[in-house]
């Protein structure tokens, strides 16, 4: 596996009153895809400046394969950046901008000319080795700055926000291609990144941050099945999320690991698959994802125990395209979020429509308490 291991413990850094990172530690393993992922202001900018070098730390150690490198001068560490803006030379060639770190090396120009080659059909931009940046789109600069910071073969790339500045469909296209390269190149990637579905789409894991701390670090599925707090619940996707009260546990029997919860937004009680250690009495935290729940016309069958059924009316639905978003208006007054997959032709459209009466429900096993509130 090419890259290094990267270990981050306990790195803190201020401006002024501002606290950027509060103690931040964070380990990355080597050849993995890892995005830093929060709000604007986090902190997961500022944790890359220092990674790069452009930032010291005010406490805390950063090291490539055990080795602190806080006192290494950017240049001579084992990484290189792709920026937002590109950083190009915009008077060199596409050729030249690649070329530049080689020529910096003084390597001979054969050299020169079969790296840049390899590099250039890397990002796929062998027809435009000619053209200067001015004449390129926003994906192609884009494609010249990674290639460039790849060309020196670093252990680790870092790349802040590098897609932010193109069009949504353009952005989707090359995250797929940043993906195939680094499929191929199999070095350490860094991502930073405001966009939780880019971070989803390509990273092996995720550490989300908010106010210059990490909440949760894990896979795509682990941040977006199990999230740890209320915050990364509501950032990662959208989410039904209400405070509840456990009133009855049940850890043996038939009904393994099955907590009730008594929610006064809901109006009554629900049932939820749970294997953490809740007790009675609790004050909990509960999501359940729009696309868990299902909406019908008909009220469902009653199934055991483990549906939670709730009757409302339709107060603003929004199709899509591939699906249907239902804003349901719970008989209680709670605004419930529903997603409905399109997965048949509809030729008389949706058949679920404003004003309709219907009825959400959804299995134990798909609700999670999220976050113990109290003791």
């Amino acid at each position: 596996m090419k890259g290094c291991d990267i270990t981050i413990e306990n790195v803190s850094k201020s401006f002024g009153t501002f606290h950027a990172l509060d103690d931040v530690s964070v380990s990355i393993q080597k050849g993995e895809f890892f995005s830093l992922l929060g709000p604007s202001g986090c902190g997961k900018t500022t944790l890359l400046r220092i990674i790069a070098g452009f930032e010291s730390p005010d406490a805390g150690i950063v090291a490539f394969d055990g080795r602190n490198i806080l006192g290494i001068e950017a240049n001579q560490r084992q990484s290189n950046t792709v920026f937002q803006n590109y950083a190009l030379f915009p008077h060199l060639s596409v050729y030249e901008n690649i070329a530049f770190p080689l020529r910096l090396k003084k390597l001979s120009s054969a050299e020169i000319d079969r790296r840049v080659m390899e590099y250039t059909h890397l990002v796929q931009l062998e027809g435009h080795v000619q053209k200067k940046p001015n004449q390129l789109s926003g994906g192609q600069k884009q494609r010249v700055a990674i290639a460039r910071a790849l060309i020196n073969e670093p252990s680790v790339l870092l790349l802040d926000e590098p897609l932010s500045a193109l069009d949504a469909k353009l952005r989707s296209n090359l995250l797929i291609e940043l993906d195939s390269i680094h499929d191929k190149i199999g070095i350490t990637f860094i991502y930073v990144t405001h966009d939780q579905s880019e971070a989803l789409s390509v990273s092996d894991r995720i550490a989300v941050m908010n106010q210059g701390k990490v909440l949760q670090i894990g896979t795509p599925y682990e941040i977006y099945e199990s999230p740890a707090t209320q915050f990364v619940a509501k950032f990662i996707g959208e989410t039904n999320l209400f405070d509840a009260t456990v009133s009855a546990c049940n850890h043996s029997g038939p009904e393994d690991y099955m907590v009730t919860l008594e929610i006064p937004e809901l109006g009554g009680s629900i049932k939820v698959t749970d294997y953490d250690e809740t007790k009675p009495g609790q004050q909990v935290s509960f999501t359940v994802r729009p696309e868990k729940v299902r909406i019908t016309l008909e009220e469902p069958p009653a199934i055991g125990k483990e549906l939670n059924v709730f009757r409302g009316v339709v107060e603003e639905p929004v199709y899509s395209g591939f699906q249907s978003k239902f804003y349901v208006r719970l008989d209680n007054g709670t605004l419930l979020k529903v997603f409905k997959q399109h997965q048949n032709y509809l030729e008389d459209g949706p058949e679920i429509a404003w004003k309709d009466t219907v009825y959400c429900s959804w299995s134990a096993n798909d609700g999670y308490i999220i976050e113990v509130i109290n003791q």
